[in-house]
């Protein structure tokens, strides 16, 4: 059997990867002007590691050196539920509800990789899954998967916005795809609009400062910013109201990897158990879950800030519910109701 771009995306589906394009592997001059322009605005915040080597980050020759072809996969995440409710929930994003999915997509591109080197014993590849500089976004754009929404998010016109992307280097010459998906975000700016802390400085642009995701995932200070604090929304990890509100994201679809389903059918966590965790609860609770990326403390400081903002507008609630009775009451007395 000869390794080609048919046989390649032929496996790719009989292990359960949704979408798969492959694409020349040149460099990304454009995304990385785009990338340095991000970083001297400073919109990546506290993540330094963004900054070491942009250049490898937009050019896969110099990531793994020999490279000809990228191969660029996505993989549906949609889960059909809904958040746990209730004043002690704290909500996580979908993408972390089940096992962590660098290890899920990790898997089966080790399986796509190892029935490549079957076949082709004499290539050589990379995985690159999330943790490695590579401008996974951006190749999925060029290799025809989506394109790439106003809110950063890369969008497929059949499964939405809920897709986990991944890759794999080779030196291996394939047939290439040219078929690249228009933008269809058009006049619409439902994700700027929804953005409660407005994140989205300008379409296709977010300042992770401002970021909800950012604050509950990254952020390393003790106490959350006041200005994120106060919109939290009752987000304890993550943040998907720029997902929720995307018009494309009619068409999400169940995904067929079970393990991306709801770890003990929670898609919240109790604000209560967050505050009274101890570590090795916390070890045993989040093993191989994306949710460990916050640390024990980092969940903590989210569930105070989420009680916080959930308290202060139960209070501003009431407020406005006593102002509006005494007004309806007072207009009872003059007459006018």
């Amino acid at each position: 059997m000869e390794l080609s771009a048919t046989t390649i995306k032929s496996i790719a589906r009989s292990i359960g990867i949704d979408r798969l394009g492959i694409v020349r592997a040149e460099p990304l001059r454009r995304e990385e002007e785009a990338l340095r322009k991000w970083l001297s605005s400073g919109f990546h915040a506290s993540m330094a590691w963004m900054e070491r080597e942009p250049e490898k980050r937009s050019d896969p020759q110099i990531l793994f050196p020999g490279t000809r072809s990228v191969i660029v996969a996505a993989l549906n995440y949609y889960t059909p539920h809904g958040h746990n409710s209730g004043p002690n929930a704290g909500k996580i994003s979908r993408y972390a509800w089940g096992d962590d999915y660098h290890d899920v997509f990790r898997e089966k591109l080790k399986l796509l990789e190892a029935r490549m080197l079957e076949i082709a014993p004499e290539i050589s590849t990379k995985i690159c899954v999330d943790t490695t500089p590579f401008m996974d976004k951006a190749w999925a754009v060029r290799a025809g998967i989506g394109w790439l929404g106003k809110s950063t998010n890369v969008i497929t016109m059949d499964l939405g916005s809920w897709v986990f992307l991944g890759a794999i280097l080779t030196d291996a010459e394939l047939e290439y795809d040219d078929n690249v998906v228009a933008d269809h975000c058009g006049s619409c700016t439902a994700c700027i609009d929804a953005c409660p802390t407005g994140a989205i400085t300008e379409p296709y642009v977010v300042d992770a400062a401002k970021c909800i995701s950012y604050a509950t995932i990254e952020l390393r200070d003790e106490e959350m910013p006041a200005a994120i604090a106060k919109n939290l929304e009752g987000w304890i990890y993550g943040c998907d109201i720029c997902q929720d509100v995307c018009p494309w994201n009619r068409f999400e679809q169940p995904t067929a990897e079970s393990r991306f389903e709801p770890r003990g059918g929670e898609t919240s966590l109790s604000l209560d158990a967050v505050a009274k965790m101890e570590h090795e609860d916390y070890v045993v609770r989040f093993r191989r879950s994306a949710i460990k990326r916050a640390k024990l403390g980092g969940l903590k400081r989210n569930a105070r800030a989420v009680g916080s903002s959930l308290s202060e507008a139960k209070l501003l609630h009431l407020v406005n519910s006593e102002v509006d009775g005494q007004a309806s009451l007072t207009a009872l007395r003059e007459g006018r109701a």
